[in-house]
């Protein structure tokens, strides 16, 4: 089975930066889409980010220009750097990856991001 795991949330101050991980145990098929998406407190699950193994990258409109998702295949990892944070990023995000022939989904734990103003 293939395990996600977070790392790298934390307490910011707005306008400065983190960057989150999401590392895949075990081997990710080299046709997937990795998904980040954040949840705050009595809110919906909104979708930030996405990148295929084409490369490809999607962003909200909250996040755009602001945040970029990559990829490093030799690490099994995707990331979330974030940048220029505000307020309004505070929430838990979760990674997703899709992957396989049926295909499946796997999430990742999630990680806390708090930005202070």
């Amino acid at each position: 089975q293939v395990l996600l795991v977070e790392s790298g949330g934390g307490l910011v101050q707005a306008g400065g930066s983190l960057r989150l991980s999401c590392a895949a145990s075990g081997s990710i098929l080299s046709l997937n889409t990795m998904t980040w998406y954040r949840q705050a407190p009595g809110k919906e699950r909104e979708l930030v980010a996405t990148i295929t193994s084409f490369g490809h990258t999607n962003y909200a409109i909250s996040v755009k220009g602001r945040f970029t998702v990559s990829r490093d295949n030799a690490k099994n990892t995707w990331y979330l750097q974030m940048n220029n944070l505000v307020p309004e990023d505070t929430a838990v995000y979760y990674c997703k990856i899709r992957a396989g022939l049926l295909p499946t989904d796997y999430w990742g734990q999630g990680t806390q991001v708090t930005v202070s103003s």
